[in-house]
Formats: C-alpha cells, sequence, structure tokens
C-alpha cells in the first residue's frame, strides 16, 4: 500500500473514532446502556485500530506521524481508558435496562475521549509537522476546556441522588461538596485557559530567520564584506565566434483568438501565446529588454531552469523591484547552457502565467549541425491551460505536421501550467534524450510508455521518423497534442488508447555515469515537510500552504556558503502534488522513498512530489545569491509555500531577504 493511502486510510480509522466515541457518550446520556455499551466496544477496537494503521506509517517516516505519536494517541488513550474504567462496568451492568441514569461522570469521561480523538484529528488537518509547545498546550487545554463545559451543563441539566446527596452532607470544614467541586472546576478552567493562553502567545514568537542544516552558522562581525544581489550579473560579452542576440519583450493586455475561433483575454509579452520563442547558440550572449506597457501588477522574466547570475533571476522584492506599466529592465547573460527551458513573470506568478506571460528559451550547441545529412524537425511544445482550453505549441486542438520517413525529429515538451500532464507517443519508439535541459546518459530506446510531466518540466523526446503517422497524446485524450505525418498530410495516426500504459520511471532509466560530488559526504543536509497548516502568509492568519508548519515569509532560509554540498530531503504530507523548484541550481535527485536512482544521473530544476512521496535530492553551491525555493503549483507558493536558499555573505538591497512573490 503506497503511503498516500495509509494516510488515507489513517484518516478514516481517526474519523471513525471520533464518531465510535461521540455516539458513545450521547448514548449513555440518553440512558441507552445496550447501544451505549456496544458503541464503547467498537471505539475501543478503532482506537486499536488506530494505533495499528499510525505504527504502520510511522515505518514510512517519522513526519507522517510525529503528532499523533506524541500528542493525538497519548490524548485519546488516557481519555479512553478512564472512559472504559469509569463508564463500561454501568453501561455493561445497565445493558438490559433502559432508563436508568448513570452518573454524570460515565458521560462525561466518555465525551472526552472523543474530544481527545477529535483534537488529535484537527492537529493533523490544521497544525501538522512539526509539533510544537504551543499546538500542544493548545489542544490539551481545549479537552479540558470541553471537558469542564460538558460536565457543568450535565450537572446543571441533572441531579441523581448521588448528587443530591451530596449537596446535603457538609465537609468537616463546614462547606458541602458541591462547594469544593465548583471550587477544583474552577482551579481546571483556570490552569486550561492559562495553558491555552500560553500556547497562543507562544505561536507569536519570531520565527528562526535561517537554519543551517547542521553547517556552520552564519558569521556575525564578519569582516567580509557583504556582498548585494544587485551586483551578481551575468557575463555581457560572448564566447569566441558567439553573437549578442538582443530581443524586447513587452508585456501587455491583449485579446488573443486561439485556431479554434475562441478569444482569451490575455497578459501577453509581445501580444503573443506564448511569448516570442528566445533563441540561441551556445556562447552567445542574450539581451533581453523587458517593457510593462499596461499590467498594473508589474512583471518580471525569470528564466525557469537555467542557472543565470542571481541579479538576473527576474524574482520582484528579492533580487529587483518589480517593473511597473511604463518601466523597463535590462536582463543580460551568456547561453553557456544549452537545452530547452522557459521563461515566465515571477511577479504575482499564479495570474501572471495562468494568463499569458510566459515563453520558451532553447539553447542549441555549438557545431551541432549534423554530419550524416539527415533532415532534421525540431518542435518546441509548450503546454498550457486558458480557462480549460488546452494550447499545445500555441495551437489549441491538434497541431498538425509533417516529417519525411527518417528524419530526425526533437520534440520539446514544455510543462507551463501549475499540474502535472501526462504524456504518451503512438506510432513509434523514442528515447527521453533530456529532462529539464540536462542530457541523460546512454537513454534507452522504449516504446508504448508514458511520461509524467511535472508542472515547469521539460522533456526532450527523440526519434526517427517512421513511414507511418505519429501521435503526442496528452493526457490520454486522443484530441489533444501533435501529430506528425510522412510526407503525407492525409493519412491519419491511429487512434491508440495510451490510458493503460505504464509510466516510465527515470531514476531507473539510461546508465549511471560518475557523479561530480558525492552525496553522501555533503555538508549540509535540510528536510522540508510540505502540508496544509494553519500558519501566517504575508501578515495574515491562513489556512497556508506549509513548508514545516510555517508559510511564507516565517519560513527560515536554508543557508548555505559557497562550495557546499546540500542536501534535502522533501517530504509530501499532504493529499496534493507539490512539483518543487530551487532556482539557480539543477538538483541530482537521489531517492524516491528510500529507492536510490539507479539509471542516469538525474539533473532535475523541477520535481513532482507526489502525495506521501519522499525525495532526497542534493546539489553544489556554486552560483552565490539569494534563492527562491518552492512549490511551482503556483496558487500553493501564492498560499505560502516558498522560501529561500541563501548564501553566507549575500545580501539584498530591494527587501528583508524574506521577499519574493508567488
Amino acid at each position: 500500500m503506497t503511503t498516500a493511502r495509509l494516510i488515507l486510510l489513517d484518516h478514516g480509522v481517526a474519523l471513525a473514532g471520533v464518531a465510535s466515541w461521540f455516539g458513545t457518550g450521547v448514548a449513555a446520556a440518553l440512558r441507552r446502556h445496550r447501544l451505549g455499551s456496544g458503541l464503547l466496544v467498537a471505539a475501543v477496537l478503532v482506537t486499536l485500530a488506530r494505533i495499528g494503521t499510525v505504527s504502520v506509517l510511522a515505518g514510512r517516516g517519522w513526519w507522517f506521524v510525529a503528532e499523533k505519536v506524541l500528542l493525538g494517541l497519548p490524548m485519546l488513550c488516557v481519555a479512553g481508558t478512564a472512559g472504559v474504567l469509569l463508564a463500561g462496568p454501568r453501561l455493561w451492568a445497565g445493558r438490559g435496562t433502559t432508563g436508568e441514569r448513570l452518573p454524570a461522570r460515565c458521560a462525561v469521561s466518555l465525551l472526552t475521549a472523543a474530544y481527545a480523538a477529535l483534537a488529535g484529528l484537527v492537529v493533523t488537518f490544521l497544525a501538522g509537522y512539526p509539533l510544537t509547545w504551543p499546538t500542544a498546550l493548545i489542544a490539551v487545554s481545549s479537552v479540558a476546556l470541553c471537558a469542564l463545559l460538558t460536565a457543568r451543563a450535565m450537572a446543571g441539566e441533572t441531579q441523581d441522588e448521588e448528587t443530591q446527596h451530596e449537596q446535603t452532607r457538609a465537609d468537616p470544614a463546614g462547606g458541602s461538596a458541591v462547594s469544593r467541586r465548583r471550587f477544583v472546576n474552577t482551579a481546571v478552567s483556570a490552569a486550561a485557559l492559562g495553558a491555552g493562553g500560553t500556547g497562543v502567545g507562544l505561536m507569536f514568537r519570531s520565527p528562526d530567520s535561517v537554519v543551517t542544516g547542521g553547517g556552520p552558522a552564519q558569521a556575525s562581525g564578519s569582516s567580509r564584506t557583504a556582498l548585494s544581489v544587485a551586483d551578481l550579473r551575468s557575463p555581457a560579452t560572448p564566447s569566441p565566434g558567439g553573437a549578442v542576440r538582443q530581443h524586447v519583450l513587452t508585456a501587455q493586455t491583449a485579446t488573443v483568438r486561439l485556431d479554434s475561433g475562441r478569444e482569451i483575454d490575455a497578459w501577453t509579452y509581445n501580444g503573443r501565446l506564448p511569448g516570442p520563442e528566445i533563441t540561441a547558440t551556445e556562447g552567445d550572449v542574450i539581451e533581453v529588454t523587458l517593457r510593462n506597457s499596461d499590467i498594473g501588477d508589474g512583471v518580471t522574466l525569470h528564466w525557469h531552469g537555467y542557472d543565470v547570475a542571481c541579479g538576473d533571476d527576474g524574482v520582484p522584492g528579492l533580487t529587483q523591484h518589480p517593473v511597473g506599466p511604463g518601466e523597463e529592465f535590462v536582463y543580460r547573460f551568456r547561453a553557456d547552457q544549452v537545452g530547452t527551458y522557459w521563461y515566465h513573470t515571477h511577479e504575482a506568478s499564479d495570474p501572471g502565467v495562468r494568463k499569458g506571460l510566459y515563453g520558451t528559451l532553447v539553447v542549441t550547441p555549438r557545431g551541432a549541425d549534423r554530419e550524416d545529412g539527415r533532415k532534421q524537425l525540431d518542435l518546441v511544445l509548450s503546454v498550457h491551460t486558458f480557462a480549460g482550453a488546452v494550447v499545445v505549441g500555441g495551437r489549441d486542438g491538434h497541431a498538425e505536421h509533417v516529417a519525411a520517413p527518417g528524419t530526425a525529429v526533437r520534440l520539446r515538451l514544455v510543462n507551463t501550467d501549475s499540474d502535472p500532464h501526462r504524456i504518451a507517443l503512438a506510432g513509434t519508439a523514442f528515447k527521453v534524450a533530456a529532462v529539464d535541459g540536462r542530457d541523460l546518459n546512454r537513454p534507452e530506446t522504449v516504446r508504448e510508455m508514458s511520461l509524467r510531466l511535472p508542472a515547469g518540466g521539460r522533456y526532450d523526446l527523440v526519434f526517427a521518423m517512421p513511414d507511418t503517422p505519429v501521435a503526442l497524446v496528452l493526457d490520454d485524450d486522443p484530441e489533444k497534442g501533435v501529430r506528425l505525418h510522412p510526407g503525407d498530410a492525409g493519412r491519419e495516426p491511429g487512434t491508440a488508447d495510451t490510458s493503460d500504459w505504464p509510466e516510465l520511471d527515470l531514476l531507473r532509466y539510461g546508465t549511471p555515469a560518475r557523479l561530480p560530488f558525492d552525496p553522501d559526504t555533503a555538508d549540509r543536509d535540510f528536510t522540508l515537510v510540505l502540508d496544509r497548516a494553519v500558519a501566517m502568509v504575508d501578515g495574515r492568519p491562513s489556512y497556508a500552504q506549509a513548508v514545516n508548519g510555517r508559510g511564507h515569509p516565517s519560513i527560515p532560509d536554508m543557508l548555505v556558503a559557497e562550495g557546499d554540498v546540500v542536501r534535502f530531503a522533501v517530504v509530501n504530507r499532504s493529499l496534493e502534488t507539490h512539483p518543487w523548484h530551487l532556482h539557480g541550481h539543477p538538483v541530482l535527485i537521489l531517492s524516491r522513498d528510500g529507492t536510490r536512482s539507479s539509471g542516469s544521473p538525474l539533473w532535475m530544476d523541477t520535481f513532482d512530489v507526489r502525495p506521501g512521496e519522499v525525495w532526497e535530492v542534493a546539489f553544489r553551491a556554486g552560483n552565490p545569491g539569494i534563492w527562491m525555493n518552492h512549490c511551482h503549483n503556483l496558487p500553493h507558493a501564492e498560499q505560502g509555500m516558498m522560501f529561500h536558499v541563501s548564501y553566507d555573505g549575500v545580501t539584498t538591497p530591494f527587501a528583508d531577504g524574506h521577499a519574493g512573490h508567488g
């Protein structure tokens, strides 16, 4: 069973526990002894089952069970044991009768177990990982207060013979038992309120600004001069034989007509969807002047997956100010990195990219012309969804291309959406030549295999055109994708059903090769646990997409030093997929769910962490700056799932170092 299914099973068992304990308490209060005794047995069995599911889930990682083991189950077991001991014998003895009232403490103890079960479930959904003292104090005090309020309510409505007897029985000091009980209740209430208030107060402590991952902390009072990201710019001169390729991109609103005739109110670069394709040859300098015509939120250009210097990374409030209407900004970098990439705005990137502020970037090797004289077809196919309309390579519906048999075809697939896409290539065998712009080592030829393309990710598929049609099928829908014909556009490719094709596991694809560093001797090691949690996001309380229980900008930076080998694990506790994206550095995929990568070294800049998965990755810190590290489901980033990797000694003049708009 997958970890995600175990998480769902555990949630279901926990919910059943809440229902059974509440049912038992209500049955006891309503004098339904037979029903109450049966429900009590069910509640105990469900609680034991919960202990079992948590034990199994713990084998998948401590991150998935921390709050359950440290708080939820102990609270439930203590309260449940008290309920069984206080109410169990009376319910069992009275199961053949109805109408006989049980002491109020019986129903209260059972309902307290229900409150404890509910509190544990609420902590899982609202606080997640890690369990903190504020969360624990608030949860325990809430259970105690609910129990006291229930006891008072039941004491006010019913007074059985035992209570009446206690009211008339004076204690040795001259007070009544009821007075003592009221005093105890008041004291316990005050203690519970105090604990809860302390927990709430502790929640507002200022978080640590950085975490060091086991490496040296940031030096204070260092004599070294701080380095500003504004001074970290890419080389402005091309390599020998290279050229300067200049572009002007104007961000503007426009109404764009798709091939189907549908009109889209879009935000565009140069009035096009997608924006102009930027191409270069290795060693060229790319110079892009970004102008903003009328995008009120402002715009930038982020070169997704391209390891530019930090000052050219295009993150507003971190590496530059956003480019407002009537303003411009010049990006300049040398194209030393070959492959398939893309660009998009990073200012309000969720609405900006969704509405059309994106384009592709392709850098080809110098001297890459084929010597065998074979024809070539190189197609850049960005996939984007506009209000339900899927646009592939700028066209909605099927794009048609002609390639003579034997033509060397390269399909450069770019996912510009916030969700993954399933890709299948019907009618030919193929190789995955590159992932996220980086070539794979000796990839194998495969056939009838699907590919999962993460949000922000890129795959280069290569094949020799056969003498029969070929179809690139998107999301198993034969009406979406690209068709290639071997010289006769009238010949239709077969409508193959690709829905049952297995998914190619890229961690086992290709041939191993020597690594540039040893990830097992990393200088720093971090863990990122992704989940939903109540947290502050940009100064407002929110049900955030959280990292380690916090939302942007309260998530501490990952501190690194130039030259460090850095490992980090990404743990997905949630039931949503999180495509993880680090700026400025490709990461080497080490393992998924404990299984190490065994194929070609897999370098990615965006990798899909599905529900319940644990990915381990590593990189060498060789590009100084302050870099965004975030989920590339852009609504998730906007909802708090983003923070920074900060190099020691680097500062930003554009904000407080915790900026970076989703």
